[in-house]
């Protein structure tokens, strides 16, 4: 095994157990998951770039700016506007789907004629995915876990072709983690619903 494959492996191996961290913190609401989200993102940004995978590469940036945004936002908990988990409404979730759905076939269509990236559109299509959820994370939307769920499906065969296996193996991990994510935040809305009242 050459030295840089040796770092791939190490970067990515780091990555995975940072990016579980976050997400069995986030489940339970502990704000230390972005600061998991963060380091682990910084690891993948060297990790898909060098898989040829420049839009997940470019999505690491924004995960990093998105961690101390979340951070920030999960920091108000202390206060009267507290974040609480909430819905969005049917025409939240048709503008975000369409959004999610223009945005890749224009990256996708840029990618595939002026790079040699691997799998253009469904790199872009897991991409905008995970830019447009992220967002839903940091304001404790519930929906967010069953966007994960179909951006991870996804993910899995993409990170399969690249020959990222341990990243396979930890968004086949994460399709289970979310499913215990989605009823732990339902049963927090619940509670919210019935203290509310």
């Amino acid at each position: 095994m050459s030295f840089d494959l040796l770092i791939d492996n190490l970067a990515e191996i780091i990555g995975v157990v940072l990016a579980i961290g976050y997400l069995l913190l986030a489940v339970r609401q502990i704000i230390w998951c972005w600061l998991a989200w963060i380091l682990s993102s910084l690891l993948y940004l060297y990790v898909m770039f060098n898989a040829g995978l420049y839009m997940e590469a470019a999505l690491q940036i924004f995960y990093v700016a998105m961690g101390f945004y979340g951070w920030m936002q999960w920091r108000k908990g202390g206060t009267e506007d507290h974040l609480v988990v909430r819905r969005w409404g049917l025409g939240n979730h048709l503008f975000a789907v369409s959004v999610i759905l223009i945005l890749t076939l224009l990256s996708g269509e840029v990618l595939s004629n002026y790079t040699t990236a691997a799998m253009p559109f469904m790199d872009a299509l897991t991409t905008w995915g995970a830019i447009v959820t992220t967002y839903m994370v940091a304001k404790k939307l519930i929906e967010n876990w069953i966007y994960w769920f179909v951006i991870d499906s996804i993910s899995i065969y993409l990170f399969v072709s690249r020959e990222l296996y341990f990243t396979a193996v930890l968004f086949f991990v994460y399709l289970f983690i979310i499913i215990i994510g989605y009823r732990s935040w339902k049963q927090m809305e619940l509670v919210q619903s019935e203290s509310s009242n």
